[in-house]
């Protein structure tokens, strides 16, 4: 008998029929972007040639994305099985935040016409970190797609699609494995790419340790968005919640941001750059809420008693997920300074764009779990 089965139930419900406009909206205005041009809906600049496309969609999104890869690390590499019913939704996660993110590049891109060079050795420079990020993630989508098709293939009782199943249940410790090395690597180099800004980025967030931050706060926020789609799917379609497996994830969740925030403060002290928190100006405001947001995470979980509650380990993990979304926008645009007269802040259409995004992502978790068995069945839970 499968652990997990579908939800069941109508799809086009008001909130589905909400989220569909908010990404008709969001598709009108990509159109736009395509017919007329990057400037006619971004206040992108020569100073500023990324902006809330690549940060959120790219580094937060994926990031939010890693629920699939946290999770394949407790489960597979570490061999804890009891994490399992966790896993299918985990991944459900991740499959829209790295697939829509990798469709949000192209829209970041002037001429996305050339975009097919990438894949053409001939054509690509090898020694560039953004080559390694941009093979990698469209080598995870691929990868994430092969782990959800066996829950897919289930809904199909045809003895064919049985058998495509057990052919890819074979081979899944092959995918699984490419599963925890393509996150690791493009992970670590999304903080790599700031490196190279050098003293563009302020010394609070400039260092060496760039690719290890990212990669622990990718991780941490991975166990995060676990906790908080498993909370609020089971508020939101009525089912058992899963406290008691939520409440262990706590605790790797907050291990991991405790390492991190050790670590942070750590090399500031040894960079001597400390003093920069105190400077009252807008990067230290920003760098001081980025940090509290961790720390008031972490002191939550820090009472055994709140993460047996449904309350604190939600709460918990919107913290977390706000301070690792904080970090990446500090990172890439608060922290960096491109030169004297450059300013930006997102039009509209780009904000609205971006909500179109993430209204696809929830518009598709939605049809996905009603009409697949990603959830587990109750008493599994």
């Amino acid at each position: 008998m499968e652990a997990s089965q579908p939800l069941g139930g109508r799809i086009l419900t008001k909130p589905f029929l909400v989220l569909a406009a908010v990404a008709l909206v969001g598709g009108v205005l990509i159109v736009y972007r395509y017919v007329f041009g990057l400037g006619a809906v971004t206040n992108l600049n020569d100073g500023y040639p990324w902006g809330i496309w690549i940060t959120y969609d790219v580094l937060v999104g994926t990031a939010l994305g890693c629920g699939g890869y946290a999770m394949a690390l407790v489960v597979y590499a570490f061999n804890k099985w009891e994490y399992h019913p966790l896993v299918r939704s985990a991944l459900l996660t991740s499959v829209f935040g790295y697939t829509l993110a990798g469709v949000a590049v192209f829209l970041d891109i002037g001429r996305y016409w050339n975009g097919y060079n990438l894949f053409l050795p001939w054509r690509v420079n090898f020694n560039s970190v953004l080559v390694e990020v941009a093979l990698c993630i469209a080598a995870y989508v691929v990868v994430l797609w092969l782990e959800l098709a066996p829950a897919l293939l289930e809904a199909r009782p045809d003895a064919k699609a049985q058998r495509l199943r057990r052919r890819l249940e074979t081979l899944l410790p092959i995918i699984v494995s490419l599963g925890i090395l393509l996150p690791t690597m493009h992970q670590s180099s999304l903080g790599a790419l700031m490196i190279i800004a050098g003293p563009k980025l302020s010394p609070l967030w400039q260092t060496p340790l760039l690719p290890m931050f990212f990669l622990i706060t990718a991780i941490a926020m991975g166990y995060a968005v676990t906790v908080f789609e498993s909370l609020l799917s089971s508020l939101a379609f009525q089912r058992p919640y899963e406290t008691p497996l939520l409440a262990r994830i706590s605790t790797v969740m907050v291990s991991f941001i405790s390492i991190y925030l050790v670590m942070r403060f750590a090399d500031l002290v040894w960079r001597g750059q400390v003093q920069l928190i105190f400077a009252d100006n807008l990067t230290s405001l920003m760098f001081i809420i980025e940090n509290l947001l961790f720390l008031q995470a972490v002191i939550i979980l820090a009472k055994p008693g709140n993460r047996s509650d449904n309350r604190w380990l939600f709460l918990s993990a919107v913290l977390l997920l706000l301070g690792g979304a904080v970090y990446r926008f500090n990172a890439f645009l608060v922290g960096y300074n491109p030169g004297f007269g450059w300013r930006y802040f997102p039009a509209l259409p780009e904000i609205f764009i971006t909500l179109g995004i993430v209204a696809l992502e929830l518009l598709g978790y939605l049809y996905f779990v009603k009409k697949y068995p990603i959830l587990p069945k109750a008493e599994h839970v």
